[in-house]
């Protein structure tokens, strides 16, 4: 196709402001799905886990038929904790749709993919979503990302963006607020994306290049290369040089070419420049490679991304349940799947450690972490993982460092100093309150430390009436120790089925994670501890039988129902010394040393080292005003 005819749109936002909502209504209108097709909402989110949680978690793409042009339109997450994904394929793109919800205005995410399309040059179109919301604040938020935009240093082209109203659930847009209440369809958006969105700048005679900015695999044709071809054109058959930033360079032969045509990916005989396409047969091809003409080596620079925030240990399971479950249980095969995941997700990073049972694998928050286990998990995998950890640094001073987010909270005015006294009992500094309506937004500059588990804490204090979103601001000064937790842990004693006589017993000591019937082993946490030690329990214990009949032997027992975790809620409830056993059937917490002797060991050990260093301490400093008196 001639490439004035092509436009490549990226979607992005913040997340729950309706991108993929908003694509559900253009595919609609632009008539990609048949009259009697019977479609879900938000079609684009096509993994599992996007389903079941509801949100954006892969960058995907789909092309649209529209007034004899084609419009290549790419869905992005709208998490801070999956913008990798969003970085790696804006580079694809030569406009950005951003949408900004009605009601919440600019957030934390909207500045951090603003500030990444004005980075990639992108032509920017405005879209006010959910314009029908009856706290909708439409006048207004026009205004806010203006400011958000001069603040990003934004050109005068970019501050006269068009700006579009719309509601994605109705499936109505126009190109104003007065407007709006006759809008019928998607339809003015679709034309604006033809006369605004610039065709790509590419060269059709020049030699072939193509940026490869995601890779797919197929069952039938192996590892495939996406990305937009900045100039030439390619053909099954042809012999290609794959060049990556380093320039090192192999020979490869593309077998076959694909395209997106609506939703689904079809074969074609020719791809040119300024298409998005899809290449196989590059199987040793990694994110950031370049595809160039033979004779003509010309990779793009270096592709990088934010760095990682958050780190945790990946460790091959030596459980005595091992195996049970699962079918992929060695260390060989978890670091296989590991260094597969870092070459498609750019993101993440994987580091050997002094032992080939562990790996350091590092992402940008504990969801990005928490989504990679519960896929592995699905793929049938059994291995253990430690409590995640920030990534510090060292200044140039010598200073210690830590990452600092900058963090929202939209909360009912009532429950707003609750929302306030736990972000800052965990170090988080209020920098401004803003009524809205019955509610208030508060906005904090927190370290990344302090927002591990708070979702759970902030959603209890407030009655559910919280909203919590975060970014990453900067590494900063280490801003001190962080309330850890208060309570101690039950921890089964021996191997063996939990039985409800011992449930009884041990429910006065503090919540259990477990149920009668199911199965645990010595150094598996069954429960919380009231108080801040752990506790050694006999999980198993059974009701001792004998001929004389008791007084209680026909009464009810009424248990309270265990605790239950998720992934990411597990993994903040973790200890230093704990792990989380992941399955494919079952999560468990357990203790990193399952022997009860050897843990004991280690406690007295460490409260000896923590006395030891207490002493020097105090001496050093009775020395220092010694010294003091002296002079």
């Amino acid at each position: 196709m001639n490439p004035q005819k092509i436009r490549n749109v990226a979607i992005i936002a913040h997340v729950d402001h309706g991108k993929t909502s908003l694509l559900d209504g253009l595919l609609k209108d632009a008539s990609v799905f048949r009259e009697n097709q019977v479609v879900n909402t938000c079609v684009m989110d096509s993994h599992d886990i996007e389903r079941e949680r509801g949100i954006t978690i892969f960058s995907k793409a789909c092309s649209i038929e529209w007034k004899g042009h084609r419009l290549n339109v790419i869905d992005t997450p709208g998490h801070a904790d999956f913008g990798g994904e969003v970085e790696r394929v804006l580079r694809m793109a030569d406009a950005a749709l951003v949408v900004v919800c009605a009601h919440d205005g600019p957030m934390p995410q909207t500045r951090f993919v603003l500030r990444k399309a004005l980075m990639n040059g992108l032509k920017l179109m405005v879209v006010v979503n959910k314009v029908d919301r009856k706290d909708s604040r439409a006048e207004e938020v026009p205004d806010e990302l203006l400011g958000l935009l001069i603040d990003l240093g934004a050109d005068e082209e970019m501050l006269e963006s068009p700006i579009f109203y719309a509601s994605a659930k109705e499936g109505r847009v126009s190109t104003t607020l007065e407007g709006f209440e006759t809008a019928e369809n998607f339809e003015p958006l679709l034309d604006a994306l033809i006369e605004h969105a610039p065709h790509p700048d590419v060269d059709l005679e020049g030699p072939l290049r193509m940026a490869v900015s995601q890779l797919d695999w197929d069952d039938y044709v192996g590892r495939i290369a996406l990305g937009q071809i900045e100039s030439g054109s390619i053909r099954p058959g042809d012999r290609v040089l794959v060049v990556n930033a380093n320039g090192k360079s192999k020979r490869i032969e593309c077998k076959k070419l694909f395209r997106y045509a609506g939703l689904e990916r079809i074969e074609i005989p020719e791809a040119g420049a300024g298409d998005i396409a899809f290449i196989s047969g590059l199987d040793d091809i990694e994110i950031g490679d370049t595809v160039c003409a033979i004779g003509h080596p010309n990779p793009y620079p270096a592709f990088t991304v934010d760095p990682p925030t958050v780190a945790m240990r990946f460790i091959a399971t030596n459980s005595p349940f091992r195996g049970l479950d699962g079918d992929r249980i060695t260390s060989r095969q978890l670091r296989d799947r590991l260094m597969r995941e870092a070459r498609a997700n750019v993101a993440l990073e994987v580091h050997n450690t002094d032992t080939t049972e562990q790996l350091d694998v590092r992402g940008r928050g504990l969801l990005h972490l928490g989504i990679l286990v519960e896929e592995m998990r699905r793929e049938g995998y059994e291995f253990s993982v430690s409590r995640p950890q920030v990534i510090e640094k060292i200044g140039e001073d010598g200073e210690r460092l830590e990452p600092i987010e900058d963090c929202v909270v939209d909360v009912v005015e009532a429950h707003a100093g609750k929302a306030i006294e736990l972000l800052g009992a965990r170090r988080g500094e209020m920098t401004s309150m803003t009524p809205r309506g019955d509610q208030v937004r508060v906005e904090f500059v927190i370290p990344a430390r302090g927002l591990i588990g708070i979702r759970t804490p902030l959603l209890n204090a407030t009655q559910g009436e919280a909203v919590l979103s975060h970014q990453f601001r900067e590494y900063g000064p280490w801003r001190g120790p962080m309330p850890r937790r208060k309570t101690g842990v039950q921890i089964a004693m021996e191997r063996g089925r939990v039985t409800a006589h011992a449930i009884e017993a041990l429910e006065s000591r503090g919540q259990l994670f477990v149920s009668p019937g199911a199965e645990v082993y010595a150094g598996m946490i069954v429960g919380d501890h009231r108080r801040p030690d752990d506790l050694e329990v006999n999980i198993c214990k059974k009701r001792q039988l004998t001929n004389m009949r008791a007084a209680s032997a026909d009464r009810k027992v009424v248990l309270a129902a265990p605790r239950t975790f998720g992934i990411e809620e597990a993994l903040a409830y973790l200890a230093e010394d704990e792990l989380l056993e992941v399955t494919p059937k079952s999560i468990r917490l357990r203790k990193y040393e399952l022997n009860a002797t050897v843990r004991r060991r280690a406690v007295k050990k460490a409260k000896a080292d923590a006395e030891k260093a207490n002493a020097e301490a105090e001496k050093v400093k009775a020395e220092a005003k010694k010294a003091k008196a002296d002079a």
